[in-house]
This record gives C-alpha cells, sequence and structure tokens, in this order.
C-alpha cells in the first residue's frame, strides 16, 4: 500500500508541476501561434483538418523539446518552418496512400464474375509493364514484397531516396493508366 501511495503522490507532485509551468506556457504559445499557423499549414494542405493535424504535431515536437525553439535565433520563422515540415508529410502520406489504395482497390478487389477479376489483373500488369523496367520493379518490390525503400535500395543498388521518387513516378502514372483503364470498361 505504501508504494501505491508514494506512486499517486509522484503523480500528484509532477501534475502540480505541469500546472504550474508547462502547461500554461504550452497554452499561451498556442494562443498567441495558434490561429496564424493553422492558417499558414492551410495553404499548403488545403484543409483545416490537415492543417490541424499540422500544428499539433509541431505543438507536441515543441512540448517535448521546447529547447528547439529556445535555441532557434529567430522561433518564429522556426515554428513556422516545423508546421511546413510537417504539412508536407502529411501531404506526402495523403498522396501515397490515396495512389496506394487506388492501385490496390484494382488489385485487391474481389469480383463476383471471375473474368471481371482476371480482366482487372490483366489491366494491372499492363500498366505496369509499360512503364519503365526501373520504375516498375520498384513497385514489385514495394507492393508484392511489402519491402522498404532502404531494402529495395540496397536490392537494386541505389540510393533510398531514388527507390522512393521511382516509386512515386511510377505510382503516379499506374494511378492514370488504371483510372483511364476502368473508364474504358465502364464506357463498353
Amino acid at each position: 500500500m505504501a508504494t501505491l501511495d508514494n506512486f499517486s503522490e509522484q503523480v500528484r507532485l509532477y501534475a502540480g508541476r505541469i500546472a504550474e509551468s508547462s502547461a500554461p506556457a504550452l497554452s499561451g504559445l498556442y494562443d498567441l501561434t495558434a490561429e496564424r499557423l493553422v492558417r499558414y499549414a492551410t495553404t499548403i494542405t488545403s484543409n483545416q483538418h490537415d492543417a490541424e493535424d499540422a500544428v499539433s504535431a509541431a505543438l507536441v515536437r515543441v512540448a517535448s523539446e521546447p529547447k528547439i525553439l529556445l535555441d532557434a535565433e529567430f522561433p518564429w520563422p522556426y515554428l513556422l518552418r516545423m508546421v511546413r515540415n510537417e504539412a508536407l508529410v502529411i501531404l506526402r502520406r495523403k498522396k501515397r496512400w490515396s495512389l496506394l489504395s487506388d492501385l490496390s482497390d484494382l488489385v485487391v478487389r474481389r469480383y463476383v464474375n471471375q473474368i471481371e477479376v482476371e480482366d482487372q489483373n490483366r489491366a494491372v500488369w499492363f500498366a505496369l509493364r509499360s512503364l519503365p523496367a526501373e520504375q516498375s520493379e520498384v513497385v514489385v518490390l514495394k507492393v508484392w514484397e511489402s519491402m522498404t525503400f532502404a531494402q529495395i535500395a540496397e536490392v537494386l543498388e541505389i540510393t533510398s531516396s531514388t527507390a522512393a521518387s521511382r516509386y512515386r513516378y511510377a505510382m503516379e502514372k499506374l494511378s492514370v493508366k488504371l483510372r483511364s483503364a476502368s473508364a474504358e470498361v465502364l464506357h463498353e
């Protein structure tokens, strides 16, 4: 019982410290900057919710490492850069998942008619074969082999950023090709 009481007192002590310094300081920074940061992030993401997520992520980082703003020569521009970086991460993640879901919808979708399944698979593989080999091999390794870009880079003896860019370009091309193939099937 003494250990539980001791632990409860430690929790109380930390809660008091947060109430006296960290929480008001963080809420003050939020009150001062949030509206401007969200407005800025919205210009990048074109979405209020994503902008708020970017601001939240940046402020969580500030809360966990307040020294980064304290050590910055110009704290406001540094905070703007942090929010911008978070917004760009959100955009990349959304775009990647959007492109991947378009492709996976066509690859994984289950149809009642087996002929439709075979047609879709043929369309995917036809689109994949129409890509340059350096792009299609990255897609196959990433999607079907579930490899990371670092693993793909090691296999292909390229940098991981090169693997990532080849994947991104390939997914953009595949998305366009598969959408147009899907539209042709619907019009027939």
